[in-house]
């Protein structure tokens, strides 16, 4: 056995809920641990703690990620109505996710994992593509106002001094009908287009950018002005000397080109669009389980995550005593993400070989044929074998010592 990779600075570690939680001690103990002396500033964000902090526990992790740089994060319990009694809880607590990308001016990339036997849908895809999607504003900060007929709807504007500019929206004089307010802000967007640059930049791709101004010719015109101003004046030369690109297009003219493409860039995408663009492109890619999610703040702080869920049915399942065949890919790439940034922004070599290691022995134990339920029934693999979700991490760690240790 190999000496232990020491970590010079600590990783935000973000435990969380259900059966990623088990998958998630059980990731640690099997493939993290044995290699890695792991050095790790640890925050319980399962639901249970997050009630009995009054969710303080969630901030502290938000604020230990912008002091250390990196964060990995298990999948966590955003609850309704039906959790408050099952964890008693003192009241709804707000989704982590939306609450650390809040503090962190995050933008989220997701991007799938490939592996043979498992061919996307469209099959030019033949390299993954990342969605960068802008989480804030638009319609998830909106204000609706249900309208009378006979009503007039207008955009009312009053600056400081208290000055009142308006502009009609619709005369509700022929019907009844609904009015919606959105908004973002020049600093968010202008963060949003620095995360995205700065992420082409990491990953050596190219960046596109889509909206419809043509159509929304102030709101996200204003968008497209930014991601323009932004790249010419701080990314433009970087970008070149890199051999990428930074191209922007309507968002219709982006989906065509999108489908048509071999993939192998960033799609940045703001809010609405961010939210179904990727879960097209993770559903055309074969499975949630096989993405990756990781937040990235304009000055440089990442938090890896998975994209999926807590898997709660699994979970149920593991509670009675019954076997489970859950897929862990995403979880782990999450490890291995931040160990891999923690390693590159630290200048030490062995532990981003280990994360590259990690992920190497990941894909070859699916692509020989062992693999959880979900992939068995995606893949076209003729000698295949279902596994259990705690074999399937030691199937990983017999390949992973072996690259570790050759």
């Amino acid at each position: 056995m190999a000496k232990k990779i020491k970590m010079k600075t600590p990783l935000v570690e973000m435990d969380g809920d259900e059966m990623t939680r088990i998958l998630w001690k059980w990731i640690k103990e099997i493939l993290l641990e044995p290699y890695v002396d792991l050095n790790c500033e640890y925050y319980d964000l399962g639901l249970k703690n997050r009630n009995e902090t009054n969710d303080q526990v969630t901030f502290d992790s938000a604020e230990a990620t912008k002091k250390y740089g990196v964060a990995v994060k298990c999948a966590t319990i955003t609850p309704n109505a039906a959790r408050m009694p099952e964890y008693n809880l003192k009241e709804m607590w707000k989704s982590p996710n939306g609450t650390i990308r809040a503090i962190l001016d995050g933008t989220v990339f997701r991007t799938p994992i490939i592996v043979k036997g498992i061919s996307p849908y469209i099959p030019t895809w033949t390299k993954p593509i990342t969605i960068a999607r802008h989480a804030y504003g638009d319609v998830y900060k909106n204000t609706e106002i249900q309208v009378n007929k006979d009503s007039k709807a207008e955009l009312v504007v009053t600056d400081k001094e208290g000055n009142e500019t308006r502009e009609l929206i619709y005369d509700f004089s022929d019907s009844d009908g609904i009015v919606q307010g959105i908004h973002n802000k020049n600093e968010s967007i202008a963060g949003f287009a620095r995360a995205c640059l700065n992420y082409g930049l990491d990953l050596k791709q190219d960046v596109w950018f889509a909206t419809k101004d043509t159509i929304s010719k102030k709101y996200d015109h204003r968008f497209k002005d930014i991601f323009q101003e932004i790249y010419d004046k701080e990314y433009k030369e970087r970008y070149e000397a890199a051999g990428i690109e930074y191209f922007y297009t309507l968002i219709d003219d982006a989906v065509a080109r999108v489908i048509r493409s071999n993939g192998g860039y960033i799609w940045a995408c703001k809010n609405y669009d961010g939210d179904v663009m990727s879960d097209m492109v993770s559903t055309a890619y074969g499975s949630l389980a096989m993405m990756t999610s990781v937040l990235v703040s304009p000055d440089g702080i990442y938090e890896y995550e998975a994209a999926h869920g807590t898997v709660q049915r699994h979970y149920y399942k593991y509670l009675k005593g019954e076997e489970t065949s859950t897929n862990s890919v995403a979880t782990i790439f999450a490890w291995s993400g931040a160990l891999r940034k923690r390693g590159e922004l630290d200048e030490t070599p062995d532990l981003v070989d280990f994360a590259n290691k990690l992920e190497q022995a990941t894909i070859q134990t699916i692509e020989d044929g062992v693999m959880t339920g979900d992939l068995y029934l995606l893949s076209s693999l003729e000698n295949k074998t279902k596994v259990d979700s705690k074999t399937f991490l030691k199937e990983i760690g017999k390949r992973l010592d072996t690259l570790v240790n050759s």
